[in-house]
């Protein structure tokens, strides 16, 4: 019994001791597993704000200059203008202000070439009035535009532009008026009807 009793005090005194050994390398090793997933965020959470906030001013510089620009040309805003022309085209209006100048175009504080996104068409429709009267370089043009999409919108700055021309003299309305560009475009989508797809699209007839 007694040699038993002493085997089973020494073995319960080498588990204490190994149990006290195995604990200091895990909580060594936990507290290092912890501290570098943060510092790692919080470089990489730095550098997301840093690149954010360097490229976010120059886009709003931009902006907010052509805007000063057009409030320095236009003093009393659009409504006080007198060379002022609204043009209407399906879903979108234009309130097109022009002023002598070198040929300019803004609408809603952007360049046109911008706003247009480049596309060719839409350019050449805002472009036509002052180029059938020869005045490309003589005349800067500010515009408004809302409602509708891109296009109707170009085609409603070109009436427009030919309306406010009519206030600088009324000798243009025959060449505006030959070319077309003082007639309103009334046209617009045909409404959609009860059980059809679109204004006179069917459903697939099926027999059976």
């Amino acid at each position: 019994m007694t040699t038993s009793i002493s085997t089973l005090t020494s073995s319960f005194s080498s588990l204490s001791f190994s149990s006290q050994i195995s604990q200091k390398p895990f909580s060594i090793s936990f507290t290092q597993s912890q501290k570098l997933p943060k510092t790692h965020n919080k470089t990489h959470s730095l550098t997301v704000l840093a690149t954010a906030a360097a490229v976010e001013p120059v886009d709003n510089l931009e902006t907010i200059n052509i805007e000063k620009y057009v409030k320095s040309r236009l003093p009393g805003g659009f409504a006080a203008q007198t060379l002022i022309g609204t043009g209407r085209r399906k879903c979108a209006i234009a309130r097109v202000v022009i002023q002598e100048g070198t040929g300019k175009f803004i609408i809603n504080y952007r360049d046109a070439k911008e706003y247009l996104q480049g596309n060719p068409l839409w350019l050449q429709y805002i472009k036509i009035p002052l180029a059938t009267l020869g005045y490309e370089t003589s005349y800067d043009v500010f515009v408004k535009a809302h409602g509708g999409g891109l296009s109707g919108q170009a085609q409603a700055i070109s009436l427009g532009i030919a309306r406010a021309l009519l206030k600088v003299s009324e000798d243009h309305r025959k060449p505006l008026r030959k070319e077309g560009l003082l007639t309103r475009d009334a046209r617009i989508v045909e409404r959609k009807k009860p059980g059809l797809k679109k204004a006179r699209k069917a459903p697939q007839f099926s027999k059976r």
